[in-house]
């Protein structure tokens, strides 16, 4: 077992006040927390991990608790948010939860980048997990899909109607997309429209 310190991730405002509430989630781990079996059988030791939209890097650290228990060879979480600011703020929270070290070796890696676009350096990924709903399925993140491997991603119009869809590709590379369930999610989006519904200062 493993225990994460939520306290670390759970305020909206960092101490130097550079961060507040805003529309943008920065605790986005709820929808792998509520429904954790759609992705608990890819996240075995040594899986590569990619979360998109990783704000305050709590669902990071869950990941790689399960991904590299032990140090596990190979098992690496990458979390990637427009963000600068939730970035440092991740990477805070994580050190905060002793898991310094685990970023120092690369096991976590922190990145300030377009979510949408994913992450190729460190890919392919066993597991990406997206934390906020983009308007049609980004053929870059299914890139990235190791074979085999799974998407948990939200899909639809903001305001509009959202599902959750299960994206898996198999050893051969091919993919199936699932709808599995309606949710609500703020956009994933660039980073101008995303600052534009947060407050900075």
């Amino acid at each position: 077992m493993f225990a994460i310190n939520t306290r670390h991730t759970s305020i909206h405002r960092n101490q130097s006040g550079t961060l507040r509430q805003s529309r943008h989630h920065t605790w986005q781990g709820h929808l792998f927390i509520r429904d954790p079996e759609h992705l608990l059988p890819l996240l075995t030791p040594g899986a590569k991990v990619l979360d998109v939209g990783s704000g305050s890097g709590y669902t990071c650290a869950i990941f790689h608790h399960l991904v590299n228990p032990t140090g596990a060879e190979g098992g690496k979480v990458v979390g990637i948010d427009h963000i600068s600011e939730l970035v440092d703020w991740s990477i805070e929270n994580l050190k905060r939860d002793n898991l310094g070290a685990h970023i120092e070796s690369g096991a976590i890696k922190m990145v300030c980048g377009d979510g949408r676009l994913g992450y190729s350096p460190s890919g392919p990924y066993n597991v990406i997990h997206v934390g906020a709903a983009s308007p049609t399925m980004p053929e870059p993140l299914i890139d990235q899909l190791a074979k085999p491997g799974r998407m948990f991603i939200p899909v639809g119009p903001d305001g509009g109607a959202q599902y959750i869809y299960q994206v898996d590709k198999d050893q051969s590379g091919n993919v199936k997309q699932e709808k599995l369930f309606g949710v609500r999610y703020v956009p994933l989006t660039e980073e101008k429209s995303q600052r534009a519904e947060s407050v900075y200062y």
